[in-house]
Parts: structure tokens; sequence; C-alpha cells
């Protein structure tokens, strides 16, 4: 038996730059069997024990019971559970040192809700190339919104939208510049936001009609589209024109969530961020956000409940850039869920199969199955029992690269 310790891994604290790399500058993706596995099945919801996962060139190749193959490095997991990679479907990621600390609880797939450049687009093509442990990502771009600020200087073809981005013509002018980065998804706004003292989340930023631009020029790459909002006139504006999921949702009415059931629109309501408004510290520290926070939780509860149980889909979203002071991670939202009526395996699947099916990955990632992506967590407990045990990510496999190993310090 070859020891794991052969391999090349990131442990906590250090540097993903820090990897023995191979000599194109890629990093390894090696050929290992996880034997006395506890599998989570998170589509039967059931745990599969004393398996064997064997992972070639970034995929799957087999689930069973069968003995490891030879020519493979053998991790013994000792009853270990094996998770899908988590998925955050609303990260303002925009640097290496992020990348590694979303990779470091468990995340392995990322969709861009906007940075202030196009480096989410450089995240994703490293990431694809090999040159990063991951996360994959799905890029934004830049945030269509009526005022760019500085993020306006991301490219000169901008220079006419200095003045704001209103009206239909330049919200396709800006569309359209993303498309030719390259992005996977446009995020507009049908609302304000809550985090800034400022500015009053329910009020309504864009209409129908110019939200309606955005999907329509957008559709031309077949391109979806994620728009915040928290008012309810906005995100029905936002669902009427097609967008494909609603972030945040605070203050949504039953009319507007039966639109979304009736489009198959999904959810994305961030609502541990609303924790951090509410508490010390983290990404928002703020007195009117505190006060404003202590109204908007018990709306937002009203909120998931309401379209949990409409069947509407919920998917899981931090809403942290990943910075040293962010405190939000996918593992709390997947925990709040529970607390809020869903079951744990409901939760797990809003941060795996249900978030592949929202990026339209879900025949890539999302499971663990033969022929998928190679994204896997172990956690040491049960999170079919208790999704806490999620907030503890002993190990981290993204595409088939090692991007974090702390199996050593886990119970034997």
């Amino acid at each position: 038996m070859r020891a794991l310790s052969t391999l090349v891994f990131v442990m906590a604290g250090s540097s993903l730059a820090a990897q023995v790399r191979l000599p194109d500058g890629t990093l390894p993706r090696p050929a290992i069997a996880f034997v006395n596995a506890s599998v989570i099945d998170v589509r039967a919801g059931t745990v599969r024990f004393g398996q064997t996962v064997v992972v070639r060139d970034g995929r799957i190749a087999s689930v069973g019971t069968e003995a490891s193959p030879g020519a493979v490095a053998v991790v013994d997991l000792r009853g270990k559970y094996l998770v899908p990679g988590l998925m955050d479907a609303h990260t303002h990621l925009d640097n290496l040192a992020a990348a590694r600390r979303a990779l470091e609880t468990g995340v392995t797939t990322v969709r861009s809700a906007s940075v202030g450049s196009f480096r989410d687009v450089a995240i994703r093509e490293m990431s694809r190339a090999g040159y990063l442990a991951g996360p994959d990502m799905l890029a934004a771009g830049l945030f269509v919104t009526p005022n760019l600020d500085d993020a306006i200087l991301a490219d000169p073809a901008l220079g006419g939208l200095i003045g704001g981005v209103q009206g239909a013509e330049r919200i396709r002018q800006l569309v359209r510049v993303n498309l030719a980065h390259g992005v996977d998804v446009i995020k507009t706004r049908g609302t304000e936001r809550a985090g800034r003292p400022e500015t009053d989340p329910r009020q309504q930023v864009y209409s129908e009609a110019e939200l309606r631009a955005v999907v329509e020029e957008a559709a031309t790459r077949n391109v979806p589209i994620l728009a915040h909002a928290h008012g309810d006139e906005g995100a029905y504006a936002a669902v009427a024109a097609g967008v494909r999921s609603i972030e945040h949702g605070t203050y949504l009415s039953d009319s507007t969530l039966a639109l979304m059931k009736a489009k198959g629109t999904y959810l994305v309501p961030t609502y541990s961020t609303l924790i951090d408004l509410l508490e010390p510290g983290g990404d928002y520290d703020d007195p009117v956000t505190h006060v404003r926070a202590m109204h908007m939780l018990p709306r937002m509860e009203e909120t998931l409940r309401k379209a949990h149980r409409l069947g509407i889909p919920i998917v899981t979203g931090a809403d942290v850039g990943y910075t040293p002071q962010s405190v939000t991670r996918v593992a709390h939202e997947v925990a709040n869920f529970v607390k809020l009526g869903m079951t744990p395996v409901e939760a797990i699947r809003s941060a795996t199969v249900v978030a592949a099916r929202l990026f339209g990955l879900e025949r890539q990632t999302g499971a663990i199955e033969a022929g998928l992506e190679a994204d896997l967590i172990v956690v040491e407990r049960n999170p079919l029992e208790n999704p806490a045990a999620l907030q503890d990510v002993l190990f981290v496999m993204s595409n088939g690269r090692v991007a974090v190993d702390r199996l050593r310090f886990g119970k034997p």
C-alpha cells in the first residue's frame, strides 16, 4: 500500500502556492482509493457504509464495496463520512487567499455574485486549467446596477456609462461587455441593499422592462440571470422578467412566491448574512444595519418557510468574499436551513444537487457517483444526523486535486 503522505497536500493555514507542481505549473490529480468510507448519498438521503471510492483523472471512477484497485494511493477513512463538495451560489470571492479560505470550508464550486473587475473570470480559468486547486467558479463579472463606481474602470468600453446605467440600451451595453469577457451568469438587481445603512432594501431599483432587457441580452449567449432583491416589488419584476434566481428575497409576498413556483425560479436566501448584520464583527458592524436585521430576520424566516412549503428550490449562498473578517459559511447556511424546517438531507441537497441544477452542472458534480467530478469532502460525524458536522471539514478534493488535508487530526 502506498502511503498517502507521498502525495501533495495543503494544510490548514498554508498557501495553495506551496504545493509541488507538475512541470507545466499545474497541480497533480492523483489516482486515489478512499476505503472504509461512509458515503453520503444525497439523492437517496442515506449513508452507504464500508464503501471504496476510486478517483482517477479528476473524476469518480467507481463507488462500491470491492477492494481497492492497484496502482493507486489508498486513504483509509476509518468510517469517516465522504460528502459531495459544498456549493456557494452567492459569493464575492475575488482573490487567491479567498479561494483558499473557501476550499478550507469544504466549498468546491462557487457562483460569483459580481466582483469589481473580471477577477472571477481569471479564477475560473486558472481553476479549470489546474493552476489552482479550486474552487470551480461560475463568473459574473460586473454588477448590472445603476452606478458602477470605480468598477467602470474594468473595461474602457464602459466609458459611456460613467453617467449611470439606466434604461434598456445602457443596460444592454453593460451586459454585452460582460458577455464579451465570457461570463457564465449575469448579476443584476431588483432592489437596494440591506448592508448599507443609507439604503432601504425594499426600494425597487430596476423596472420589469429594464430587467427584461438584462434577461433578453444575456439570452443571446444562453447566460442566466441572478437578481439581488429584498423588497417584493423589485423581486416580482425580476421573476416576471425571467431571472434564474432571486438572491435574498426577504420581503417576498405570497404572489411573488407563487410566480417563482410557477416559473421554476430558485431562491438563494443568504439567511446567515442577516445574522452577520445582527451580531458584532464579521463583514457588517453598523448600528443601523444591526437594528434593521432585527426586523429583517423574522421576515426572512417567514419567507424561507413559505418557499420550502411551496417546493421552491432553495440553494445555499454565504454572501461573503471569504475575507479574513468573514464569519459566514455555507455550512452555517445548511445548519440554519434545518433550524427553519428543512430535514438535514434537504438542507445538504441545497448545497449540492439542488445547487448543481441551478448552476446547470447536474451532469458534472453535486453527488458521489461514478463519472462525476471528484469534488469531495470528509467530515468526522454523520451530517444527516447533525448538519453542524459540515463545519469541521477534514479533507477537501476539488476536481481530483487535493486542496486540504487535516485527516490526521481527526478521530482515529
